[in-house]
């Protein structure tokens, strides 16, 4: 291969990984390539020269959480200051690393529509931004593919979707479906009265699937129906599949509640740290969790059959969640690559699913292509802007609210071409919703331009006309057009993103305790009480 843009000097080193000695190339590439050029390279890690600090840099997070979106190179990392939050929101093992990490691809804007990316085009990938240099590794030190690209925007990153398509696959649905989700409405305070309420209240609603969400088990591990369903999930399933909707269910494949069944009868299943503690999945609306070890060959039988059950009882469609718990860090059972013991789980899961939809939420990235049918490309929504306490107090743009929502999917739109791209669900009521119209109808309208149009509104919750807003969104089909970076023409109205993109950061330091606690409060006001509520007057009648 010819490299003829570059001068490549060779470094070998020795590096020590458990225990073993191993010989790494290191390649480092003297100038950039000319404009509307790309190259693929072949090297374990390189270091590419920038004759300046670039003026933004793309930042991909590891996992649909996680922040993407275009950064100021002058301004150093700020990490999760709530270490609790890192296992879920972040890659934990560079959540504190000086420099910008960049999970499989990074990109540096040179000058206006002029962008150099860098992308890997295999499993454990990461670029990282130093100062005026731009490099790449794969932490597992094996020699694979990298692409360099230079053009706008739009052609780089349709180049790299390319490439991973042929090395990855894609999705088997060229168009999503449209779906009712429990979660942003009941959260875990379902059962089975409420959920066919809704369901017979929305008859004539277009909706394609009708799914589950968290609350429907006896725990995290233990994926059979607790006291809250007497029929059971293949009645539920039953029912939903006779108003001509597909019954789609929600499992966290990986996450096992500390308490169940599961974590007493099988604490080797349970992935472990250097000292042979339990890892922790990180902090989530039922506590901190253990994680399944992606790796060992009876979790594997376990997820064969625990998904071929669900497959049984009627669902056609699966929403797997924190699925990033399968490529944690950590002491696995087999001593190979966390991203390819979590891709071989889901080559398992995919084969057990069968014709089912998949939807992988809290999913890496790109271990994911090719074994799931949509991909939630950003955090979860909520019924209010932003949590600042959260989010800015903590430093945590991962977090749960519409804007920390809009902000990182708009920046994953290029994957659109090989996976169905899920920005999470739209609000249309403005009960318990403390959300202003222009900010619903940026989520509808990211809703609308990614192709995945999901609410989970209850039905009671909205008036004549927000019902029929909802029965709108859910049938239109207008020509969307792309003008500028967060600019889209739809039909004759222009949608600007720009609102969402901005990152606030907090000049003073306040207590970690403190902001978790204002932090939560607002989430119990918008969030856990109205679902609570709602519950309760289901029990009263």
């Amino acid at each position: 291969m010819s490299y003829d843009y570059a001068t490549i000097q060779f470094d070998r080193q020795q590096q020590v990984r458990h225990n073993d000695v191993m010989s790494t190339s290191y390649l480092t590439l003297d100038s950039i390539p000319p404009a509307s050029d790309s190259q693929i390279i072949s090297t374990p890690s390189l270091r590419l020269s920038l004759s300046q600090p670039p003026k933004k840099f793309y930042r991909h997070g590891w996992q649909s959480w996680a922040l993407t979106t275009w950064l100021d190179p002058s301004e150093p990392p700020q990490p999760v200051r709530a270490p609790e939050f890192r296992n879920k929101d972040e890659d934990p093992g560079y959540a504190l690393h000086k420099n910008h990490i960049s999970a499989w691809v990074g990109a540096a804007e040179l000058g206006n529509d002029d962008i150099l990316l860098l992308g890997a085009l295999d499993l454990s990938g990461r670029v990282e931004l130093d100062d005026t240099t731009l490099k790449g590794f794969y932490e597992d030190k094996r020699e694979s593919q990298w692409l360099m690209a230079r053009g706008t925007e739009d052609e780089v990153f349709l180049k790299y979707a390319g490439l991973l398509e042929t090395k990855f696959g894609k999705g088997r649905f060229e168009a999503p479906p449209r779906v009712w989700c429990s979660w942003y409405s009941l959260y875990r305070w379902i059962n089975e009265r409420i959920l066919l309420k809704a369901l017979n209240d929305f008859c004539d609603m277009p909706f394609d699937v009708f799914q589950i969400d968290d609350g429907w088990q006896r725990s995290h591990g233990g994926w059979e129906s607790n006291k809250k369903f007497p029929s059971g999930m293949k009645v539920m399933a039953e029912k939903i599949s006779a108003t001509g909707r597909t019954p789609g269910l929600w499992l966290a494949p990986f996450m096992v509640s500390t308490n169940s069944q599961l974590a007493k009868d099988h604490p080797d299943w349970l992935l472990r740290d250097e000292k042979g503690t339990p890892v922790r999945a990180g902090i989530t609306w039922t506590g901190n969790p253990y994680c399944l070890d992606s790796s060992h060959p009876n979790v594997l039988e376990w997820l064969d059959k625990l998904i071929r059950r669900v497959r049984d009882c009627g669902y056609g469609y699966l929403k797997l969640d924190f699925l990033y718990i399968g490529a944690l860090m950590g002491k696995q059972y087999k001593d190979i690559p966390r991203e390819a013991a979590y891709r071989n789980a889901m080559e398992v899961i995919r084969n057990a699913a069968g014709d089912a939809y998949i939807l992988a939420c809290g999913a890496p990235i790109i271990p994911s292509l090719g074994l799931c049918d949509g991909l939630r490309i950003g955090p979860d929504v909520a019924p209010f802007w932003l949590n600042t306490p959260l989010t800015v107090w903590l430093n945590n743009p991962n977090d749960t609210s519409a804007q920390n929502a809009v902000r990182t999917s708009i920046h994953r739109l290029w994957l659109k071409p090989i996976v169905n791209v899920d920005p999470d669900v739209c609000f249309f009521g403005s009960k318990y919703n403390a959300l202003k119209q222009p900010e619903k109808q940026l989520l509808q309208d990211l809703g609308t331009i990614s192709g995945f149009k999901a609410t989970s509104d209850l039905p009671q919750w909205l008036n004549a006309s927000e019902k029929e807003m909802l029965r709108e969104f859910l049938k239109s089909n207008p020509t969307i057009q792309k003008k500028r970076q967060y600019d889209f023409q739809m039909d004759q109205r222009t949608v600007d993103f720009n609102p969402a993109i901005p990152l606030r950061t907090c000049k003073i330091n306040i207590p970690v305790w403190w902001a978790k606690n204002v932090g939560l409060l607002k989430i119990g006001i918008y969030q856990a009480l109205p679902a609570i509520w709602e519950m309760t007057k289901n029990w009263l009648l």
